[in-house]
């Protein structure tokens, strides 16, 4: 069976660097506020030291989205091409993206480099019981006091390891009020699912839907599915383990507002709201608007033609009444 304990050893070992850390810095070891801040300022640069770390990841990511942008006319021709021919047409479009060196997974790349550390903290966060004997206490490299410290840590006097689905043993374990602990956690699966959102938003309203029926559904389940499942799931994880989600959350909306200003996606002709849409409509205007403009008084100053028309008019008037003055006096 195939063990975990490498990730359990990985992540208890970071959260403890960052603790040891912070509490050489001075960072108050007793609670303010009701929270144990180094206990929480570990967790946070927990994030950061995985961040750093998937850094080059990420920009594989971000390239990867670029290739998929700049296929999407060629997908839509195949599209086209083989409407009704759902086999063929993901045979030809697998091998667009083979011979165009695209991935279309690689945009979920990061996320699921990432399910290890969320397991990994999931699992050690969930075992910080104060109960628990000695040599419980010590695996994957605690000290007791650590340990004893981890199971004491609370955020606005809610414990970390506590959970909004925790049993009343577990909270009487953790010597934890049930309401306190329902309305933290509630608080935070609701910060959790709406950042977790807009972090797929931020990125569709950048780069647009795809084009591709496989990467469109992609994009619905990264930006719907994923947070609506936090609503349910997020009652079995420890609040230590949503500080974790909603800190990464807040990371990867800098991070891609920052990428996506330095490297703007291409503009994709075609595509609803792409910058390059506006091309074909901005000389519509000019012609219709501008040109109609000027266009308008050429007729006006065509308009010296008239007199020369005119002009005979007024010398036949004389004429007329001489000639038909007679006529009418031999009528």
């Amino acid at each position: 069976m195939f063990s975990l304990d490498w990730i359990y050893y990985a992540i208890s070992w970071i959260l403890l660097t960052w603790h040891s850390a912070w509490d050489a810095i001075g960072v108050p070891v007793n609670s303010v506020i009701g929270t144990n801040w180094s206990w929480i300022l570990a967790i946070v640069f927990l994030v950061v030291t995985v961040r750093v770390i998937l850094f080059p990841v990420f920009v594989k990511q971000i390239k990867s989205q670029r290739a998929m942008q700049a296929l999407q006319p060629k997908v839509k021709e195949l599209q086209e091409k083989h409407k009704g021919d759902r086999e063929t047409l993901q045979k030809e479009m697998m091998e667009l993206y083979r011979k165009e060196k695209a991935n279309p997974l690689m945009g979920c790349l990061p996320m699921f480099l990432q399910i290890p550390v969320f397991l990994g903290l999931f699992h050690v966060l969930r075992r910080l019981d104060p109960g628990k004997s000695e040599n419980n206490k010590t695996l994957y490299g605690w000290a007791v006091e650590q340990f004893n410290s981890a199971s004491s840590a609370k955020i606005f006097t809610a414990p970390i390891a506590g959970k909004f689905g925790s049993t009343a043993d577990e909270l009487a374990a953790l010597n934890a009020n049930g309401t306190t602990v329902k309305v933290i956690a509630g608080i935070l699966v609701l910060i959790m699912m709406g950042t977790t959102y807009l972090t797929s938003r931020q990125m569709i309203l950048k780069t647009g839907w795809a084009e591709d029926p496989q990467q469109k559904m992609i994009q619905r389940l990264m930006l719907y599915g994923i947070p609506l499942s936090l609503l349910v799931s997020g009652a079995i994880f420890p609040i230590g383990v949503i500080i974790y989600w909603v800190t990464n959350n807040m990371f990867t909306l800098g991070q891609q507002q920052w990428v996506l200003r330095k490297y703007p996606p291409p503009p994709t002709p075609g595509r609803p709201g792409a910058p390059a849409s506006r091309g074909p409509v901005q000389p519509a205007k000019k012609t219709g608007g501008l040109l109609g403009r000027k266009a308008a008084p050429a007729p006006v100053k065509q308009a010296p033609s008239a007199p020369k028309v005119a002009g005979p008019k007024p010398g036949a008037k004389p004429a007329n009444p001489k000639k038909g003055g007679p006529a009418k006096r031999q009528g």
